[in-house]
């Protein structure tokens, strides 16, 4: 016995070791960390547990038989992140360049089977150059396996896709499946066509960071919701992101000791936010100071800039805010900040994280481009989010909310539990200026001095209809509240709603709008 236990540890030791040092050395010089290390970081000091470890592939052809490294490729197990299990699998770029086969999709099959049945986290740690060639259409069929079960986990269990290096054809489609995709600059990419693709099909000239790269998603495309200088900080904000989330959509989001008072006055908040509408400002500093200890992750943060979305907690629970950006477009609602809203108002939902939005919102962005673009399906996403959500929802509108877009961004019409309102707040179809224009067009055309009378219209229009308390008299805004007491007015809110529960009509699944 004792001299198999010694072929079994030098066995392991091989297996931890990987496939050579010269394809450790390669994997250094790109400037990105082994499979373990990467692990390690991510997990709690010694709490992985492999799974499959002595996994080989049974492939022949092309070399194949003549090639058989453990793991095959991929490292699958499970650990803790600040005591709390996750599972993860991990792409080993030495073995096959973490092209996936058909035993390496079995691993990652069965480490998400089990994942899901234990109702925890799933990260995948992703550095691999797509199906395995030499294993043909077995390879696709494990990224295809890989789906239905990115699929079957959607709302059930978080996913996390952290992008540690390529990630090309359909291999792109499972991150894109899950919910949160973090990226490294320079070392990870993500395109359904490589450049060489690109050059021979449309005659472009393109760098695999110019098509693909952490910026280019964060900025530009939407599908990356971070991106980070360095694998290590990468690693560390997956934990943090977790720390926020619960482990699967039959708990809730974690509570932790919260030393900020409770009943805390805001009393920067008026001077923070103008009273002139018009006035632009930063409403990350508004969120800063309403937030426990000023913390907050931004999800998106690059991306649709006129609406932000944060993970944060008031009094230890974790809370979800969406809030316009009066420094971007000044706040107003268009395709994309109406996209990446609704999948946050969707992802908090799933995972019952209560939701706070706050407004500060002109309308929806006019123009042919928006409307050719489909803003009307597009905004559509996000007020189906809001109304199907059934968590715990307050609003809370800081100055102007006209139009549509008021309607879509939570009111207590599609749903809010409970609606607050600054002594700023304007709530109206439109501004002042433009209403007027529209219903007292005649006599301002017909006065001897037309401007002086527009004036005076517009100003009769704002008293008549766009005092801050018009929307309370109608019991439309529950409260209109100090800017100062904002802080304790929403955590005993929230600590009010934390036993909501909300009946769904019978259905198979609703149609959203896409």
């Amino acid at each position: 016995m004792r001299s198999h236990v010694a072929e079994l540890a030098g066995l392991r030791e091989r297996v931890l070791a990987g496939p050579s040092e010269k394809a450790t050395a390669a994997q250094k010089a790109k400037g990105k960390l082994t499979v373990r290390e990467r692990i390690g970081l991510l997990l709690d000091e010694g709490s992985f547990h492999e799974v499959e470890p002595l996994r080989r592939h049974r492939a022949t052809g092309f070399g194949l038989e003549a090639k058989k490294p453990y793991t095959d490729g991929v490292v699958t197990g499970w650990g803790t992140v600040e005591g709390r299990t996750v599972f993860v699998y991990a792409h080993d770029f030495r073995i096959f360049g973490g092209a996936l086969g058909e035993a390496h999709a079995a691993k990652i099959h069965k480490i998400m089977d089990m994942a899901l049945a234990a109702g925890a986290p799933l990260v995948s740690l992703n550095d691999g150059a797509g199906a395995r060639i030499q294993e043909g259409v077995t390879a696709l069929a494990g990224y295809g396996g890989i789906f239905r079960r990115n699929t079957a986990a959607s709302g059930v269990i978080p996913q996390i896709s952290v992008m540690l290096g390529p990630c090309a054809g359909g291999a792109a489609y499972s991150p894109a499946l899950t919910d949160f995709v973090f990226m490294v600059r320079g070392t990870s990419q993500m395109f359904i066509t490589g450049p060489d693709v690109v050059r021979a099909v449309t005659g472009e000239e393109i760098s695999q960071d110019g098509l693909g790269g952490a910026d280019v998603h964060a900025e530009t495309s939407g599908v990356c919701h971070f991106a980070y200088d360095d694998e290590e900080t990468c690693l560390e904000e997956v934990r943090y992101l977790l720390s926020l989330l619960p482990r699967n959509n039959r708990e809730t989001p974690p509570v932790v000791a919260c030393d900020d008072p409770a009943d805390r006055r805001c009393e920067s908040l008026a001077d923070l936010v103008p009273a002139d509408g018009n006035r632009p400002y930063d409403m990350t500093r508004v969120i800063e100071e309403i937030v426990d200890d000023g913390e907050y992750l931004e999800v998106h943060q690059r991306w649709a800039r006129n609406v932000i979305c944060a993970l944060a907690r008031l009094d230890g629970q974790v809370v979800g805010i969406i809030a316009n950006q009066p420094q971007t477009l000044a706040g107003v609602l268009d395709i994309e900040a109406s996209e990446k809203a609704a999948r946050f108002v969707q992802m908090c939902d799933a995972f019952s994280i209560p939701l706070v939005t706050l407004l500060d919102v002109p309308g929806f962005l006019p123009g042919v481009g928006q409307e050719h673009g489909g803003i009307i399906r597009h905004g559509a996403k996000l007020l189906y989010a809001y109304c199907d959500a059934t968590v715990p929802r307050i609003s809370l509108i800081l100055r102007k909310a006209y139009g549509g877009a008021y309607i879509v961004m939570d009111s207590q019409s599609i749903g809010a539990d409970l609606t607050y309102a600054w002594p700023t707040n304007e709530i109206a179809v439109m501004g002042a200026e433009g209403a007027a224009n529209v219903i007292f067009r005649r006599q301002i055309a017909e006065a001897e001095d037309p401007e002086a009378r527009r004036a005076e219209l517009v100003k009769e229009y704002r008293a008549e209809l766009m005092h801050p308390y018009y929307a309370a008299e109608r019991g439309l805004v529950d409260d209109v509240i100090d800017p100062a007491e904002t802080r304790s007015v929403l955590i005993a809110a929230l600590a009010m709603l934390r036993t909501k529960h909300a009946e769904r009509p019978t259905r198979k699944h609703g149609n959203p709008p896409q």
